[in-house]
């Protein structure tokens, strides 16, 4: 099996506009470099992207497409793309032409002064506000609740070397957190400026559904960066101090009833009786979140309706 440099995987949802000049953009830059895959994984779209990535691949073998039935989201697309890449750097970006090509070869320069992952900052950004702003917040965030000051956590353009995609969990939203559990796991983790563009062809993807998803994010990112692995630390943490304070009303009461003190119809006997259930309640959960994270750590699926350009792999996803 030939040795592949660089794979770029392209996560896209109806982008037909932008395909062919993408390509050819990508293509420029990865040729001096040497040997190269391009992976576009297609989430569903419903206009002409597939048709576009078909006639890229009859035109350069080393393009190659993976198409969900339907829109599984871009860490489902990502977790895929990884799981096909065969490079010995992997690179990510967007399908909509903002985020350039030529770009590569800074990102590789910068991974190989002894980095794992490099991830792009967008310092001139070419976005409506209400786009920056939250981005801004979100940002600022992570980077204070997972000790990695980064600017941009969640720029599409990013280069991995091969062993981190292979171990980083992507599913649900977790794109959005990729650096700081690359840090949380020990691996380098470093940033550059690049250039970005405006869209030239559609429209953006997200809605007002992004503030709500994004407040929820923030909210989640504590848990993501640190309890992810480890859910019985957190969950078994509040169950002890739970269970703790009602003890100790309960015992404080029995005390009392041994002194003559009647409890049974006092409402601070009810209140300890509730947090000594509760934080059980509470612990039990931090249990069984464990058993389900090793359980299901290794566990995606997602329904493919066609490959192109994998012929010999054996990879199940």
């Amino acid at each position: 099996m030939e040795h592949i440099k660089v794979s770029v995987v392209i996560p896209l949802l109806n982008e037909e506009e932008s395909l062919s000049e993408l390509h050819q953009r990508i293509k420029e830059n990865l040729e001096p470099i040497g040997e190269y895959e391009i992976i576009f994984v297609d989430d569903g779209s419903r206009d002409n992207s597939l048709k576009n990535l078909q006639a890229l691949h009859s035109q350069n073998p080393r393009v190659k497409v993976i198409s969900f039935r339907k829109n599984y989201g871009k860490s489902a697309a990502l977790s895929v793309g990884f799981s096909y890449a065969r490079g010995e750097y992997v690179i990510t970006m967007d399908a909509d032409l903002q985020d350039d090509p030529a770009e590569i070869p800074h990102l590789i320069d910068k991974l190989e002064q002894g980095y794992d992952l490099v991830s792009g900052w967008k310092k001139v950004r070419h976005d409506p506000l209400g786009k920056t702003l939250p981005s801004k917040l979100f940002n600022y965030v992570t980077g204070l609740m997972s000790g990695l000051r980064i600017h941009d956590f969640n720029c599409g353009l990013k280069i991995y070397r091969q062993e981190v995609v292979k171990e980083l969990p992507v599913y649900g939203e977790m794109h959005r957190f990729l650096p700081a559990l690359a840090h949380f796991d020990g691996y380098r983790v470093a940033e550059i400026p690049v250039q970005h563009h405006a869209r030239q062809y559609g429209r953006t993807k997200f809605g007002a559904s992004r503030f709500i998803n994004g407040f929820l994010d923030l909210v989640t990112v504590l848990f993501l960066v640190r309890y992810i692995k480890k859910p019985l630390h957190l969950f078994g943490i509040a169950g002890l101090l739970l269970m703790f304070f009602g003890f100790a009303i309960l015992a404080w009461l029995t005390w009392g009833w041994f002194q003559g003190v009647w409890i049974g119809n006092r409402p601070i006997f009810f209140l300890g009786f509730l947090l000594l259930v509760f934080g059980a309640q509470v612990f039990s959960l931090g249990l069984i979140a464990e058993m389900m994270t090793r359980a299901q750590a290794d566990r995606r699926e997602y329904s493919c309706k066609m490959l192109i350009g994998f012929e010999g792999h054996n990879i199940d996803f």
